[in-house]
């Protein structure tokens, strides 16, 4: 079996605990407006791998993986749209290298598609990029259903997770679509962690090579000040939530 990549980070930092092996797969169902990697939509490009050869790639790097309490992590696009051959890697990581594994994703997946991806995966990172259905809609290109409900079965499974929400200027800060946020969260289990990403505009040159117009064009870096009144409505709110009570 191939996988369809993007490309390679041998020493990431922030995709999970310790030091990584990032994985970019290629292809995805959303294109938000946001994306710093749009170049990874086509599920047609990028280049195909096999496991072995993905293996090869991480063994000069074990030490640091190793030694660091690191691991793997395969991101995107989305993962998920390449569950078979995620499954298979994560999977012999586990059985040749010992590795800790974790998912980043969309969570824009049918869950009953990736059972065997979830029995070698350590970790989720999923990201929560709006709780308001329209305007996710309008952020993403879909609508957010499948992602709160792939939150919800994670959270009945006892899935170890990672949270993480981009808070963009005028986009998804909104005070009740944040305690919507802080709320849905406080409802889940096994969150280990939240994080509140600020926007950032780093990707928009990816855009111009690609001769796309960038929707977020004049947005500019929250604010601390306006990142703190984030986290306060997201907390609050996660507070007053009853835990493991989705519906």
């Amino acid at each position: 079996m191939k996988g369809r990549i993007h490309s390679i980070d041998t020493f990431g930092t922030v995709d999970g605990p310790g030091i990584r092996f990032v994985l970019f797969m290629q292809g995805c169902a959303l294109q938000c407006q946001f994306c710093h990697n749009p170049d990874t939509w086509d599920t047609t490009a990028g280049r195909q791998v096999t496991v072995d050869e993905i293996l090869k790639e991480i063994e000069p790097y074990l030490p640091y993986y190793q030694g660091s309490g690191g691991g793997i992590t395969v991101t995107g696009g989305e993962p998920t749209l390449q569950a078979p051959f995620v499954a298979q890697l994560f999977k012999a990581c586990k059985e040749k290298f010992g590795l800790h594994t974790a998912l980043d994703s969309s969570g824009f997946c049918d869950p009953t598609h990736i059972g065997e991806l979830m029995d070698d995966t350590d970790l989720v990172l999923l990201d929560l990029k709006q709780l308001n259905k329209e305007r996710h809609v309008k952020l993403t290109s879909r609508p957010n259903d499948r992602i709160l409900h792939f939150a919800k079965w994670l959270s009945e499974r006892g899935k170890p997770a990672w949270i993480r929400h981009v808070l963009i200027p005028g986009v998804t800060d909104h005070a009740e679509d944040l305690a919507l946020l802080g709320d849905f969260i406080g409802r889940l289990s096994h969150v280990t962690k939240f994080e509140l990403l600020p926007y950032h505009r780093m990707g928009v040159y990816k855009w111009q090579q690609l001769g796309k117009a960038y929707p977020l064009d004049g947005v500019e870096t929250p604010t601390e000040k306006e990142i703190e009144r984030a986290k306060s409505l997201i907390e609050a709110a996660r507070l007053r939530a009853e835990p493991a009570k989705c519906e």
